[in-house]
């Protein structure tokens, strides 16, 4: 370990040190060398991590064919127990009052609860990772479990931790300890291309081992951990339980043949017992069964690190890595009144650590069927019966296979990379972490097809497609969504400009973790020339939007600025525009060939400002000039096509029978996307409407947040009632974003908008801590009348954005405009 440390702080001063250097004075070579350093250490620190969130915990590094490891328990009190009990995948009402991060952090690690009430068990995970070598160093996790009160003392609890190795010329075995079992540590040895040669250790730990009198300790000792090694087809590996079950089931029969249950049957945690087989496998099962409170390690140590990590060394790193985490956590979202609080600090910590310990790491094909790519255009009526009969004989097939470093919105329910959730995602990421950030918006760049194109959903492998409905898995190459990523890149390059490429005082004494994280900003260099990098991919997909996503303004002879800026999402069907990410939101009835969506042109908006941002950081004048040309006649149109004096907000448009433009006005989130978007300048004569639908009780403000849908509207709260009224995080997020830039600029409304920010900024926190306290959960959405969340519960994806709305300025009533 001191080997480790010395290397890590040689590191640190020479980053710091060529970081200090003033961009202008850099050579290209230089630059280069930088850049190769800085992406060395960014595949280093990020390359071990629980990238399986799918799971309670599961841990794999970013490497496609890899080493994989799961936990797996149960209560095993009685003989029906652990089929009724087991915990592997994250799933929705299991019994569980709360699970997930205290605190974590992506480079470094951190401490995960669990709090299995059903169980009548609490159990911690803890999980560092310690950087070294050439296969991207150590890690090591600590498994505590403790009963609950209302549990008998006296408990037995079952855990397997489930190991498997992919890769052709890999190796994975157990080393053999005693015929029956291992009364102290277990030792896996294993090696690979990518990982070289390792070792994880499963330590004895503390904790009592069951005793048993019963025959059946001849063949089933206790006091003992026991292994089996198994070899499988690497396309089953991902199946634990079925895995472990199958080898339940056959040493339960066995127990049947031999008679055992019969008179004297034994107890039910030594039925459940595996028999003990170590060897060679792909697969190899760590079996504990521990009565009463238990603790154990899980360590890994690559054999290029120089030194095997201990016991010792993660009571240390554990101590070290919660401490600088709250720490760092204080100074980067310094939380502003009325947050300032000790709950709120407790809240946003664990708001923020679920989020970013929800990255995962995803690996295989995605299914996609271009079969009808002619039908992309969807210009006849009726269009939407076609797609539905197109997709009955659907032909997709595989592509692939594709990797992704991504968040997810919920560990039980969504476990796979959403394109219009990450941008949200990685806003609060990146006041953490910017050059993770970044390293997460490649990646999803990264999937683009020649033609511009992004699926919005990352199904990848089977393991990912076993969480999503047949129905849902197939992806199409017309099919957009929301292009948040976008929202990503303007806010670092808003870092970016306040930096100036000079480090900040104190900097020079901060971690290597923390040098790293913001490499790409203290040396505006390297941050431009990533920019430009990315650049072609940004502006191949702005194209692929304005291509397949165009809608039709000459047909119809409508009136408008421009003959062609205006859009319309593809795939729409009667009941769904599932693309725009609003799923059931009200649309023009019946779909029409001729509609126009007002939050799809924001969308377009908002996109083109960003590549003006990025085209003038990165040295291209005229593209600025001609994104300027169709920004002035996206915000022209918007006017034009979408704007109703008569409702006094904007609106979808259609045509109707006698082939004229329609507007048609559900009032709603739609209805505010250009101002969610910043479209809408602070002198603009629709400001004043906007604002007050916005803050209407009777339309869309509500005490937890803004509605979905104006509870006026006549569909509010129909069918689905998935945006058909309950208040959603990432739209209030936006919301108070734009209030808080209206109250902050020069123009009429500035009072008004002062106003509404800090009665929305106060309402939405509170809905979502409140909520957080009662369940143990963030969740999907909550109930603009009762607060309550509801839906998809661990959903700490754009949820987590409370984090960024808790350290957001306090606009107090009475404050001077300088302090505003």
């Amino acid at each position: 370990m001191a080997r480790t440390r010395q290397l890590s702080f040689l590191l640190t001063f020479l980053l710091s040190s060529i970081l200090l250097v003033a961009p202008t004075a850099l050579a290209a070579n230089d630059e280069s060398i930088l850049t190769s350093e800085i992406g060395r250490l960014n595949n280093q620190s990020l390359l071990w991590g629980p990238y399986r969130p799918n799971l309670y915990f599961g841990v794999r590094p970013r490497i496609p064919k890899s080493l994989m490891a799961g936990l797996m328990w149960g209560k095993i009190e009685t003989y029906n127990d652990f089929q009724h009990s087991v915990r592997y995948t994250c799933e929705q009402n299991e019994g569980m009052e709360g699970y997930g991060w205290d605190e974590y952090d992506t480079r470094k690690g951190g401490v995960q609860s669990i709090h299995d009430k059903e169980n009548k068990i609490d159990i911690t995970t803890s999980f560092v990772k310690v950087p070294g070598g050439a296969h991207g160093g150590s890690w090591a996790a600590r498994i505590k479990g403790q009963l609950r009160e209302e549990a008998d003392p006296e408990q037995k609890t079952i855990l397997f931790l489930y190991v498997t190795q992919e890769g052709f010329g890999s190796e994975l075995e157990a080393v053999r300890g005693d015929e029956a079992g291992y009364e102290g540590d277990v030792t896996l040895k294993g090696s690979s291309d990518a990982l070289g040669i390792y070792k994880l250790v499963v330590t004895r730990g503390t904790g009592k081992y069951p005793e048993s009198d019963h025959e059946i300790s001849e063949t089933r000792p206790t006091g003992k951990a026991i292994v089996q090694s198994l070899n499988h087809p690497e396309e089953v590996l991902w199946q634990a339980k079925p895995v472990i079950f199958k080898q339940l089931k056959d040493g339960v029969d066995f127990l049947v043949e031999n008679n055992f249950d019969n008179d004297n049957p034994p107890p039910p945690w030594q039925v459940y017992q595996l028999a003990n087989s170590p060897g060679h496998g792909n697969v190899q099962i760590v079996e504990k069964i521990f009565e009463g409170d238990f603790e154990f390690d899980i360590l890994f140590s690559s054999a290029s690190s120089g030194k095997d990590i201990t016991s010792e060394d993660l009571t240390r790193e554990i101590k070290e890595t919660t401490e600088s985490f709250g720490d760092r956590f204080s100074s980067i979202f310094e939380l502003k009144a009325p947050f300032n609080a000790e709950k709120y600090k407790k809240f946003g910590r664990s708001m923020f650590s679920n989020l970013i310990g929800g990255i995962g790491y995803f690996h295989g094909h995605s299914l996609v069927d271009r079969s009808y790519a002619p039908e992309y255009d969807e210009e006849n009526e009726g269009f939407w019966e076609e797609t539905a009969e197109a997709r009955a004989r659907r032909q997709e097939k595989p592509e692939g296979p594709y990797e992704l470093f991504s968040s997810i919105p919920s560990r039980p329910f969504f476990p796979r990379g959403f394109l219009w959730d990450e941008g949200f995602h990685l806003l609060p990421v990146a006041d953490w972490d910017m050059d993770l950030t970044l390293e997460i918006v490649k990646s999803w760049f990264n999937l683009m097809d020649d033609d511009g194109w992004i699926a919005r959903e990352q199904i990848l492998g089977p393991e990912a497609r076993s969480k999503v409905p047949e129905a849902f898995q197939t992806q199409y190459p017309h099919y957009a969504n929301p292009p948040t990523l976008f929202l990503v890149l303007d806010s670092f390059i808003d870092k970016l400009r306040k930096s100036n490429g000079s480090l900040p005082a104190g900097r020079e004494h901060l971690s290597q973790d923390e040098t790293i994280s913001t490499a790409s900003i203290d040396n505006t260099e390297i941050g431009v020339e990533y920019l430009r990098r990315l650049y072609p991919l940004l502006r191949r997909q702005y194209n692929w939007f304005r291509k397949t996503q165009y809608g039709d303004i000459k047909s119809y002879d409508r009136d408008a600025y421009s003959t062609k800026e205006a859009y319309r999402w593809r795939g729409r069907t009667i009941q769904h525009c599932l693309t725009s990410g609003l799923d059931d939101y009200p649309r023009p009835q019946p779909p029409h060939p001729g509609e126009l969506h007002v939050d799809l042109m924001s969308w377009m908006g908002m996109m083109t400002k960003s590549l003006i941002n990025i085209a003038d950081v990165v040295g291209m004048p005229e593209e600025g000039e001609e994104l300027k040309k169709i920004l002035n006649a996206i915000e022209h149109n918007l006017d034009d096509l979408h704007w109703s004096d008569a409702d006094g907000c904007y609106c979808d448009a259609t045509i109707d029978d006698f082939e004229e433009h329609k507007l048609v006005c559900h009032k709603g989130y739609v209805s505010l996307m250009p101002f969610l978007t910043g479209l809408i300048k602070p002198d603009s004569p629709k400001l004043g409407k906007i604002l007050a639908l916005l803050g209407d009780e009777e339309e869309l403000f509500s005490p937890h947040g803004i509605r979905s849908l104006s509870k006026k509207d006549p569909l509010s709260g129909t069918e689905e009632n998935y945006w058909r009224s309950p208040v959603w995080i990432n739209m209030n997020y936006l919301a108070i974003v734009q209030l808080y830039n209206t109250a902050t600029q020069d123009g009429p409304h500035r009072k008004t908008a002062a106003d509404l920010y800090a009665r929305l900024r106060r309402n939405i926190v509170d809905t979502v801590y409140e909520s957080w306290a009662e369940t143990g959960f963030a969740w999907e959405q909550y109930n603009p009348d009762t607060g309550r969340g509801q839906r998809t519960q661990h959903f700490t994806g754009w949820t987590s954005l409370v984090v960024k709305v808790m350290a957001m300025p306090d606009l107090a009533e009475g404050r001077s405009r300088d302090e505003l």
